[in-house]
């Protein structure tokens, strides 16, 4: 049985990240990228769908974890009868993805298990194992796996199987390697020279962070996330590194995260330019434009990690799925809806790369950008499946798809105002300065409910929506408008389990699924934005730390959280929580230096 999605760390290279529970199991492994087949898909199943055990034969008592400070090594130090031995666990930048396993004796001799099971097509493909000088070849298609490594090993139904002791300052290791079936595999690696070069190339990036706040462990610790799920060839960055942990334990509630959201394009760029990582929020800038290049009415809302657009969604009926949680998909049906919002991240993110200096704005970025502005006007009247990706209600007109069409035709008027483009863009302000006025009325007067005193989700509904939330981030009015603070309230009064934020209420059927789902971590960040940007600076900081507090023993957090059951739900680790958790810090610091560069008012007579 899987393990609790917060007891899951997660080491990567660049291409792909495996995860490894406390216990020293690697129970999801896609290779050679993201969104490739799982050959270790326990995760997601049984032991019989592919996993890698290290662990003290003996019973354990207690275990620790920690990533080497400012890396994604992971160290798990664990404390059985027999004594005490350390897990290191990472995997190094190569052009060949490879897991790299150490153990390291602590205290007593310790007697070890090591068990390595994979299987291929997402647990389905038993493997040929063969003998390769000194290590062992998993061949099954076109991917292969080549283990090397010290020990004695059995070779028992596809499984390599090794008892060993380990004493005092010993140091076993191990390499697994990704490779093509039709080419060879690299032999005679150096894993302690990869693990060298693995925590330079990390302390390297680390040191590069502009960013030393107040929160600054969380803050590094949720971009070092991020950058752990950047496709380093082509500059994508996945929504989170698995498919189908559910939203709800044995719901259907479960998707594949592992491509590239459009939506999170502006908060992307802005939690990397706030790190100080210009580079990254270029090459993201760069492979988001690639991507959405074409025909504007075609942008998707996501595509692959290299910009594919097909990302045809399948079920996995022999999965049983984590904790019940069926069915298993892979791909996402999604990526074939209508979304407005998205047109508004897009020249959100441009707007923010050309403010920052990431690129010149008379390139090809700008023609693209033309493109997209074509589109938005003649489309923002348009109904879609909105930012929560409907897909049983049908098309409405989603509040949030509205204020981000706002939002494309701002920031194209603010790159005019800065210099942005050819005449073109100068000579089209006029007219998109009168189409934001009128986008600007058709809200206020379809989206706001003077009977609720709120936002509501969709033009002409009682239900109301988190993602509203976000009216004053994107400038269309001030937190302390009385629309967004009765918005507040009633978000406050319908929307609030224990105090954390649902996206929706589920019991409405907008989205056409059973079930219900946990509190989403995002909307609760941006519910702490709102207090910030509403001098509740206190109430504010109670809420961003009790959201921390959610972080595993490692710092990473999921999509959504259980506050009866006090567990992570969904995919992990979930780029978006981690983007809107850097944001939120940012924003609350900077709301309280504010406050103390303003000088006291007078006290009243």
């Amino acid at each position: 049985m899987a393990s609790k999605i917060e007891d899951y760390g997660v080491i990567g290279d660049g291409r792909t990240c495996a995860l490894i529970d406390k216990h020293g199991t690697v129970a999801w492994l896609c290779v050679p990228r993201f969104d490739s087949d799982a050959c270790f898909a326990s995760l997601l199943g049984r032991e019989e769908h592919g996993e890698w055990l290290l662990r003290p034969v003996t019973p354990v008592r207690a275990v620790k974890r920690r990533y080497r400070p400012d890396t994604l090594v992971l160290e798990t130090e664990i404390t059985c009868d027999e004594g005490k031995v350390r897990l290191i666990d990472f995997m190094p930048v190569r052009d060949r993805s490879t897991v790299v396993r150490i153990v390291e004796g602590l205290e007593g001799e310790v007697a070890m298990y090591f068990d390595l099971a994979p299987r291929f097509g997402y647990g389905v493909d038993l493997p040929w194992v063969r003998p390769d000088l000194d290590g062992f070849a998993f061949l099954a298609g076109p991917e292969a796996l080549r283990l090397e490594g010290g020990g004695r090993f059995d070779v028992k139904l596809a499984h390599v199987i090794s008892e060993f002791r380990v004493r005092p300052g010993q140091r076993i290791a191990w390499s697994l390697e990704s490779f093509p079936s039709h080419e060879a595999p690299t032999r005679g690696l150096d894993q302690e020279a990869l693990l060298r070069d693995t925590e330079s190339r990390w302390r390297a990036w680390t040191s590069r962070c502009t960013y030393h706040g107040r929160w600054r462990d969380e803050v590094m610790r949720s971009l070092i996330a991020l950058k752990a799920l950047t496709y380093e060839p082509t500059g994508g960055i996945v929504a989170a590194a698995t498919t189908s942990l559910p939203e709800e334990l044995g719901g259907e509630r479960n998707w594949d995260y592992r491509f590239c959201w459009i939506r999170d394009a502006s908060l992307t760029i802005s939690a990397l330019l706030l790190g100080g990582y210009r580079d990254e929020a270029k090459r993201f800038r760069d492979w988001l434009l690639r991507a959405a290049a074409g025909d504007p009415a075609q942008a998707q809302i996501m595509y692959g990690v290299a910009g594919e657009r097909r990302l045809a969604e399948l079920e996995l009926d022999w999965l049983p799925g984590y904790e019940g949680s069926k069915p298993v998909r892979v791909g996402n049906a999604a990526h074939q809806q209508f979304q407005l919002d998205i047109y508004g991240e897009l020249m959100d993110t441009v707007w923010q790369a050309f403010s920052a200096k990431a690129f010149s704005g008379h390139d090809e970025g700008a023609e693209i950008a033309h493109g997209l502005m074509d589109f938005v006007e003649l489309a923002w009247q348009r109904p879609d499946e909105g930012i929560w990706e409907v897909r049983g209600a049908g098309q409405r007109h989603f509040t949030q798809s509205k204020l981000m069409a706002w939002v494309a035709i701002d920031r194209a008027i603010k790159l005019a105002d800065g210099g942005f483009g050819d005449e073109r863009w100068q000579g089209r302000r006029r007219r998109w300065s009168v189409l934001r006025d009128e986008i600007r009325r058709d809200i206020l007067d379809h989206a706001f409910d003077a009977e609720l005193g709120a936002f509501t989700q969709s033009y002409g509904s009682k239900a109301l929506d988190a993602a509203v939330l976000q009216i004053p981030q994107h400038g269309f009015l001030s937190a302390t408008d009385p629309r967004m603070l009765g918005t507040v309230r009633a978000i406050e009064k319908t929307l609030l389990r224990d105090g954390l934020v649902r996206r929706y209420a589920t019991e409405t059927n907008v989205d056409g699924l059973r079930g219900d789902e946990g509190v989403f971590l995002p909307c609760s960040f941006w519910l702490a934005d709102n207090y910030a940007l509403q001098g509740r600076l206190h109430e504010a900081e109670q809420l961003f730390e009790r959201l921390v507090s959610f972080q595993n023993d490692l710092g990473l957090l999921s999509e959504e959280y259980d506050p009866h059951r006090k567990r992570l739900l969904g995919n992990v680790p979930q780029a978006f929580t981690h983007l809107a958790l850097v944001h939120t810090a940012s924003i609350i610091e900077g709301e309280a230096r504010r406050r103390a560069a303003t000088p006291a008012s007078p006290a009243q007579p």
